[in-house]
């Protein structure tokens, strides 16, 4: 991730990772430290298939409770960019379901309901804006400690097709995974997606609106989504900032000293440091990415509204949101904070009542 996206200079980032570290040493002095589960996510297999989620087995909780309506059009491996590794970039793209069209009084005689919605197509590239609705929209992250998962397993789709079912355009995206890339790879990849949806072809293309973009992000997914948020300086529809986060369950805190409050895992830990590039165990100073990758070590007052969601006793600590929460607020940015019970993660806790409160957020602030 380049200096642009993240600070305004030298001096300004300087500035605001002492500030952070500051902050950081105060915010646990006062969150209480809890453990969540100290087990292993299970294996995931490869992506694509069906099991390659982050929610662990096979209950239906969270996502897994959404139906999606009937007519939502998903365009698949879309690509976004190349690296110069020859990577190859892909994300998919969900359309929501279009409205239905009025219908006069007397198509309507003996009581006959209007016909279904039907979906939007997305316009022809070089077609004009004006042919299709300005749609706001929103980047779905997957989750997989930085290092698996798949935005088209079954679950990540679902909530592709949640989201679409809500009235926005979901861009569901791919990012380099370790141990084959590490921090800042998966960053500017998820920031390299935003700056390609704002390409004039792209909301063209798909009817977006380039000025009411958002985030939508669980667990490591949670975590860049956060990242996303608080990256950059300045006005919210530009490059590849976006104008509302909602993060589940993220590893938000990545320095040694948050972690050990925290009371996280020996694996948590070891999933951060293969994600940093670093040796597990050491502290921020043989670490220093460790702080780069901390989302509110970049929050200023121009970042964008974030709902964080955390299960009260889940294997990622609650501490660790509690404490993002805090610092966002300090920091001057609108925080809605959603603590649900059980031990559920990431996507799994998004069930009806929590899917109803992330739209409203979403479409309050992305309009």
């Amino acid at each position: 991730m380049n200096s642009t996206r993240r600070t305004g200079g030298s001096g300004t980032r300087r500035r605001r990772v002492a500030a952070a570290a500051t902050a950081v040493a105060a915010a646990i002095a006062g969150v209480v430290a809890l453990s969540g589960f100290h087990q292993q996510l299970r294996e995931i297999d490869p992506p694509g298939s069906d099991s390659a989620s982050e929610v662990a087995g096979t209950d239906r909780v969270g996502i897994r409770t959404f139906t999606p309506p009937e007519g939502i059009v998903v365009d698949a491996d879309l690509e976004y960019g190349v690296r110069e590794d020859g990577t190859l970039l892909t994300l998919d793209v969900c359309h929501p379901v279009a409205p239905a069209a009025p219908v006069a009084a007397d198509a309507t005689a003996g009581g006959v309901a209007a016909a279904p919605a039907v979906a939007a197509a997305p316009a022809e590239a070089g077609a004009s804006a004006d042919a299709v609705p300005s749609l706001p929209a929103v980047v779905s992250i997957h989750g997989g400690s930085w290092q698996r998962g798949d935005k088209a397993n079954t679950d990540w789709r679902n909530v592709c097709r949640w989201l679409a079912s809500e009235g926005f355009v979901a861009v569901s995206v791919n990012y380099r995974l370790v141990p084959d890339a590490v921090f800042p790879s998966a960053i500017d990849d998820v920031a390299l997606a935003v700056e390609w949806l704002r390409q004039p072809e792209q909301f063209e293309r798909f009817g977006i609106d380039p000025a009411r973009i958002g985030a939508f992000g669980g667990s490591a997914g949670g975590s860049l989504a956060a990242l996303l948020g608080t990256s950059g300086e300045g006005a919210l529809d530009a490059g590849s900032r976006v104008a509302a986060v909602v993060e589940l369950s993220g590893p938000v805190g990545l320095g040694a000293d948050e972690l050990a409050v925290d009371g996280a895992s020996v694996w948590l830990r070891s999933i951060i440091a293969a994600y940093l590039g670093c040796e597990p165990g050491v502290d921020d100073e043989g670490c220093p990415q460790a702080v780069d990758a901390s989302p509110a070590t970049h929050a200023d007052e121009s970042d964008p509204p974030v709902f964080i969601g955390h299960a009260e006793d889940e294997i990622v600590p609650l501490g660790q949101s509690q404490r993002l929460a805090d610092q966002l607020t300090s920091a001057g940015v609108p925080v809605e904070f959603a603590i649900v019970p059980g031990g559920e993660h990431s996507i799994g806790i998004l069930d009806e009542a929590l899917r109803v409160r992330v739209a409203a957020f979403l479409h309050e602030h992305l309009g």
